[in-house]
């Protein structure tokens, strides 16, 4: 039997995991070093729940009983515990039975399940998850099945089964209800699962946000310092809820700190405490955190500096951290964080070191870097945008940008969400995310450290082959609004936030300077807009002439956006007046409030009070309007987001019904036009996103395809035995695997010498092409490795003999033969898969030309027919294809056709771990894949199929 340290111990099953209230469990295999935990648990639990697992009162466990629930093989006899503080909450266990109900190894394929929950914590979705992680480990222990017996009135455990989503048998024998599941994951256990964290993920973030008291651990005697700061800024932001100071020196005589209760430890406190800033050194961070947890502290924000980002010693620390602060079920902002702000009326929390707390609004803000935080937080202060929440994560070692995505898709109180990001820890999971929050409110992310090629200090990621490139396509495929730049963030932010969608690319301009117009309408034209001809006012337009013009474009069925440019205008006596920013702030205020709701924005350039004037207006009417609930929402019970067709007109992105009225709009403006435009156009993509995902296309179905076969035929190519690193197949395996997807390669036959040549030509018949297949030439055509149209024996041997004489012996170029096909645009058709970001079609054209510039579009797999159709229209080389310069369109869809069932090819069969055919010519009618590649490897993990835990790097 095994011990923690035992060699045979599986620590692989081990995990953290949210429970639905956002604390956190640890769950683990249970050892023979568990014998006490175990009786002190069983203490712990209710009669009735005893009596629900024995069937029968059972008030303790015997020795036997010990000894027998804590001694496992780990494979017919398994039992795994979740722990808090390293005690025991809940058990579950299963042994491997035959047909009839009797112990048996395998190959016997179903087992006995059963369940204890300690009662404390019976309602937290303990069960639920641990079925999950038991039911994990059964399937890899070639377990199908669990059976369980429960009593009719044991309605709780009942509803943990049925609510799996696994397809179960249920029955009534003998007095209990027998229960059958079959443990291959469904879509509706997925879904289940999915939905559950969420839930758990999301309470998490709101127990962060809105709690009911905070300590600051680390809060100055003397005036200064950190703790003393946030300390000052909470009590400035008029936080609604409880506050104490800690400080581990205070003497008996001092009982306050700023007016504030205070108090030498945690526990000295004698109250709840929901969340505690931790402001100590690093080195008394552990015991700050210990006092916490021991005293039911939900939530740490841990500003302390020196740790991974300081280099190895630091990074355990770091790791030492998140594991102390989950063994208490407690979840972590940090270290090394700046702090977070929640303005919610009911809330009022600011606890961070920002000087100057952000007015209320629609924004959520979410930064990785203490500095980009500050700057972003002055930005948006200083152009008068609200926020709703800020979080600056610092190291991010547990609670990370995905956690808040799972919150604010919900929260009633944000329309736009905006993230720096300097990693991404699970991109897969942050897609999916990205991608289901897109779909109610805009997400806008910049990202930095993209170029560097390591891992930003301190933060600690899982390895991706994948360049950043091909993730930033997958994000924007996800809806993600990619920007380039903090600025570009913010522009976009505030647009975003204050005005609804753009309906279409048509944007009229209007504004007092042709010169500022043209440079708006260059813009328009660089970002792929649709301007239409700018209307100049002349430089000696009043208020009134822009009220009348912006009323008028609005109004025009032919503009779906209008940018308004201003500029000083001449006043009465000849000379320049910058004007009263106000007036025309009212004016173009009052036009767009009686208009059809499309967006505006400003382009302004010495107007004294302009930009303030337009956002103070939006600032003053939303004061009088609650923008959040007057108490703290849990995730879940406001109102859902709008989707884009219940979106009603004056309604701006993400709104609940009832949000701001048209009237509270915001009119962002902007110093330079093409800052405008720009944010103009990420609405614009952003907006057909919205619409295109309404209907995300279809898989291909094919007839031809042959899934079983290929099945079988990657099972015979990677034998019992497979080398975990893969392997490439030969050339013919790799052809009769993709023949089964439909995926004809056309022959090649090799040419060692010329005789061999001729031969190879008579077979495949003339015309034919020689070319090189060494690695260095090999899909080079610009270095002379290839000889097309070869009409006959005399022309093959006389470019035969130009090759070896140019290039090379024969054994060093390895030439082929292959017959001509109708000629056409060269292209790359590629599949691969990443442990981090998934399975990844890629598609461009063949060349050093493209390659250099980086011209491929990616898409997720499974794509469908959509997918394939922006995979070929995304790139820049696209005309190409389509009938350049004259030239004969060629035949896309069969090319779509092509992307679909590689697709289909490495998501019905994992271990296909990368596809490469290339070059692949499409003509006017058909195309033809000359040269192809397939690479097999045992499946890798799908951590986003597998039970619910939080990353652990």
């Amino acid at each position: 039997m095994t011990t923690a340290s035992d060699p045979a111990y599986p620590a692989h099953w081990e995990a953290d995991v949210v429970l639905r209230d956002g604390g956190t469990a640890r769950i683990r295999p249970i050892t023979t070093e568990d014998a006490e935990r175990l009786v002190s648990f069983y203490e712990l639990v209710s009669d009735e729940s005893k009596y629900y697992r024995f069937f029968a009162p059972y008030p303790r466990l015997s020795a036997k009983d010990v000894h027998r629930f804590t001694h496992h093989d780990y494979v017919d006899r398994v039992g795994l515990a979740a722990t808090v503080g390293g005690e025991f909450i809940a058990t579950v266990r299963y042994d491997r039975i035959n047909a009839q109900g009797r112990p048996a190894p395998a190959p016997a394929d179903e087992a006995e399940v059963a369940f204890l929950v300690q009662d404390a914590h019976q309602g937290r979705g303990v069960a639920s998850t641990l079925l999950e992680h038991i039911a994990a480990v059964a399937r890899e222990r070639g377990i199908r099945r669990f059976a369980a017996e429960v009593l009719p009135a044991n309605s709780k455990m009942i509803k943990v089964f049925t609510d799996a989503g696994y397809q179960q048998k249920r029955s009534f024998e003998d007095g209990s209800v027998h229960l059958t599941l079959d443990l291959e994951p469904t879509a509706e256990s997925l879904a289940v699962q999915r939905a559950r964290e969420h839930r758990a993920e999301a309470r998490s973030v709101q127990r962060l946000l809105a709690p009911g008291s905070v300590a600051v651990v680390g809060t100055g005697r003397a005036p200064g310092g950190v703790g003393r700061t946030v300390l000052r800024n909470l009590l400035d932001a008029g936080f609604t809820g409880r506050t104490y100071a800690v400080n581990k020196a205070l003497g008996p005589e001092q009982r306050e700190l700023d007016g504030v209760p205070a108090f030498p430890s945690v526990a000295a406190i004698g109250e709840p405490v929901d969340l505690a800033i931790v402001a100590v050194p690093a080195e008394r961070v552990p015991e700050a955190v210990a006092d916490c947890g021991e005293h039911g502290v939900q939530s740490l924000v841990v500003l302390a500096a020196d740790y991974a980002e300081s280099g190895p010693d630091g990074r355990e620390r770091q790791r030492a951290l998140v594991r102390q602060a989950r063994s208490y079920g407690m979840r972590l902002i940090g270290p090394n964080a700046f702090g977070i702000i929640n303005t919610a009326a009911g809330v009022r929390l600011n606890a961070s070191l920002a000087p100057e707390p952000p007015a209320a609004g629609r924004i959520g803000l979410f930064t990785q870097s203490g500095a980009i935080g500050i700057a972003l937080l002055s930005g948006l202060y200083r152009r008068g945008a609200g926020l709703s929440t800020f979080i600056s994560s610092g190291n991010r070692a547990d609670l990370s940008g995905n956690d808040f995505l799972q919150y604010w898709y919900e929260d009633p109180a944000t329309d736009v969400v905006l993230l720096y990001l300097e990693s991404i820890g699970n991109p897969r999971k942050f897609t999916r995310l990205a991608r289901r929050t897109a779909a109610a409110k805009p997400v806008v992310v910049v990202k930095g450290a993209r170029h560097s090629g390591t891992t930003p200090p301190g933060h600690a990621v899982p390895v991706t082959r994948v360049p950043d490139a091909t993730v930033s396509a997958l994000l924007r495929q996800a809806g993600v609004i990619l920007v380039g730049t903090v600025t570009e963030l913010v522009d976009a932010g505030l647009l975003l936030a204050g005005q609804p969608l753009p309906a279409g690319p048509r944007v009229a301009i209007l504004g007092n300077s042709e010169s500022l117009g043209l440079l708006t309408y260059d813009a328009c034209l660089t970002e792929g807009l649709r301007p239409l001809r700018p209307l100049d006012l002349t430089t000696g337009a009043t208020p009134a002439d822009f009220r009348a013009a912006l009323a008028a474009a609005l109004a025009d069925d032919a503009c779906d956006a209008v940018v308004v440019t201003a500029i000083p205008w001449v006043g009465e006596n000849g000379a320049m007046e910058s004007g009263d920013g106000q007036v025309l702030a009212d004016a173009l205020r009052e036009a767009a409030a009686a208009a059809p709701a499309k967006p505006v924005a400003v382009v302004h350039v010495e107007i004294g009070g302009l930009a303030e004037a337009l956002s103070a207006a939006a600032r003053t009417v939303n004061r009088g309007a609650p923008t959040s609930p007057p108490d703290p929402v849990p995730a879940g019970e406001g109102p859902a987001p709008l989707t884009y067709e219940e979106r009603g007109p004056g309604q701006s992105l993400g709104t609940p019904v009832g949000g701001p009225p048209r009237e509270a709009r915001r009119i962002p403006a902007y110093p330079a036009a093409e800052r405008a435009v720009r944010a103009l156009a990420e609405a614009v993509r952003y907006a057909r996103w919205r619409r295109e995902a309404a209907d995300p296309g279809k898989v291909g179905e094919y007839d031809d395809i042959d899934e079983p076969g290929a099945a079988a035929l990657v099972d015979r190519l990677l034998g019992p035995a497979p080398d975990p690193r893969g392997t490439t197949l030969a050339a013919q395996d790799a052809e009769e695997l993709l023949g089964r997807y439909g995926i004809p390669v056309r022959p090649t036959l090799p040419a060692p010498d010329p005789d061999r040549a001729v031969e190879a030509a008579r077979r495949l018949g003339y015309p034919v092409a020689l070319k090189t297949t060494a690695p260095h030439l090999r899909h080079r055509p610009d270095l002379g490795g290839v000889r097309l149209d070869l009409a006959d024996e005399h022309q093959l041997a006389r470019a035969y003999a130009e090759l070896t004489a140019t290039l090379g012996k024969p054994e060093e170029l390895k030439p082929v033969v292959q017959a001509m096909v109708p000629r056409g645009v060269d292209t790359v058709v590629r599949a691969s898969i990443d442990s981090a970001v998934g399975a990844v079609l890629s598609f461009g054209l063949a060349g050093a030309a493209s390659e250099l510039l980086g011209d491929t579009s990616h898409r997720l797999i499974p794509a469908t027919d959509r997918d394939a159709a922006e995979l070929l229209r995304s790139i820049r080389t696209a005309p190409l294809l389509f009938g350049w310069r004259g030239s004969a369109p060629v035949d896309t869809a069969a090319l779509e056709e092509l992307l679909l069932r590689v697709s289909r090819l490495v998501d019905d069969h994992p271990e296909v771990v990368a596809v490469g055919l290339e070059p692949v010519i499409v003509a006017q009618h058909g195309l033809s894949v000359l040269g192809a590649s397939v690479r097999l490897a045992p499946a890798p993990p799908r951590t986003d199929l597998g039970p619910r835990r939080l990353p652990s790097y």
